[in-house]
């Protein structure tokens, strides 16, 4: 059972400052979006994301500006069991064109006016980016832990830093992305003991594996799960055991971001576990998160469903480092634009519609 004496100082006293959603400023923001002279509610879920940003930056004054996508680059053990197509130096080569500007994610936050700032905090190799690694990788936790306890928390740590400085430097708005390969094996095995779901149930292909290789791959989850016997009520001990360090850093600067009033767009599978960790170590931070995508991945929409989130974007994408969240941003700049800069039914002279339905 997780209690602040198994945390560090600095993740307890994190949790602590997280506070509850604004609701003064939620609500001031529901009554500009009634005001404007369209139909009411006709944005859907868009107008309550935004609500929602408001309720988490305290104000209805939304603001987008200044933003950064985080990607973080780590290689995981488990790839020795040949759950994966590819090997683990397309980590360090796509980490390298994330900070070259030739990955997806790098030319959807060129196009975007967002700062991409790819973090190694586990990569085997070593790459010319920002480097915060614990150690070269995890173990293959289908023999032993994946990582020490400490190494867990002190990634934990590493994402708070990161929000903090995030956050001292003026953003509003963050995203975060991973790039790891073997990395949806740790995101199942997490969920698969946090939601207590058989392993096989959400286990997709990852980045392309055959019919024979995603069997493989669940069977191979189902027995290391087994073996390693995490506590589902300890998320770190569960981050420790089957899990790697792009999510132990991905739960880190969701905590941090919390306590400091920024909001957080998701990625899509793998990120969303980040989250779930994130919100069973504090439940109050899950109010800063937005979602984007719900990816292919079967534990996608699992993982959204129990973080109570709703992916506005149904794509059937997967292409990690982060693109669905600056997508989302982008759809988010639109509709910001409408609550900001479209005149009101008092502006324009004409009577208000009433509202006959719940929102």
């Amino acid at each position: 059972m997780i209690t602040e004496q198994n945390l560090t100082a600095l993740i307890a006293d994190t949790i602590r400052a997280v506070r509850p959603s604004d609701q003064r400023a939620v609500e001031g923001t529901k009554k500009r979006w009634d005001a404007i002279a369209k139909p009411l509610n006709s944005l859907g879920m868009f107008e309550k994301i935004i609500s929602g940003i408001a309720g988490t930056q305290g104000s209805p004054s939304v603001t987008l500006r200044d933003r950064t996508l985080v990607v973080f680059c780590a290689d995981n053990g488990i790839v020795e069991e040949n759950v994966t197509q590819t090997g683990q130096d397309v980590t360090a080569k796509v980490a390298a064109n994330l900070a070259g500007g030739q990955a997806t994610a790098a030319i959807f936050c060129r196009e975007s006016d967002v700062r991409i700032l790819p973090v190694d905090v586990g990569m085997v190799q070593d790459v010319a980016i920002r480097t915060e690694k614990q150690a070269y990788g995890t173990k293959n936790f289908a023999k032993t832990d994946a990582m020490t306890r400490e190494e867990a928390l002190q990634t934990i740590e590493t994402g708070i830093r990161l929000a903090q400085e995030l956050a001292a430097e003026g953003n509003h708005i963050l995203m975060i992305g991973e790039m790891g390969i073997g990395n949806t094996s740790t995101s199942s095995a997490i969920t698969a003991v946090l939601l207590d779901i058989p392993a096989a149930e959400i286990t997709g292909r990852g980045a392309g594996l055959s019919d024979a290789g995603l069997l493989h791959k669940q069977e191979v989850l189902t027995r290391a799960i087994a073996a390693r016997r995490a506590d589902p009520s300890d998320p770190v001990d569960v981050l420790a055991k089957v899990g790697g360090f792009d999510i132990a850093a991905m739960t880190g600067l969701i905590l941090g971001a919390a306590s400091l009033h920024i909001p957080v767009i998701l990625d899509g599978f793998i990120s969303a576990v980040g989250a779930l960790l994130a919100v069973r170590l504090c439940p109050a931070a899950k109010e800063c998160l937005v979602p984007s995508h719900s990816s292919s991945e079967p534990g996608a929409n699992i993982v959204l469903d129990a973080l109570q989130l709703n992916a506005p974007l149904q794509a059937d994408m997967r292409p990690g480092e982060g693109c669905g969240a600056v997508m989302m941003l982008r759809m988010l700049d639109m509709i910001l634009h409408i609550y900001q800069e479209m005149p009101t039914f008092e502006d324009i002279s004409i009577d208000a519609y009433q509202s006959y339905t719940e929102r």
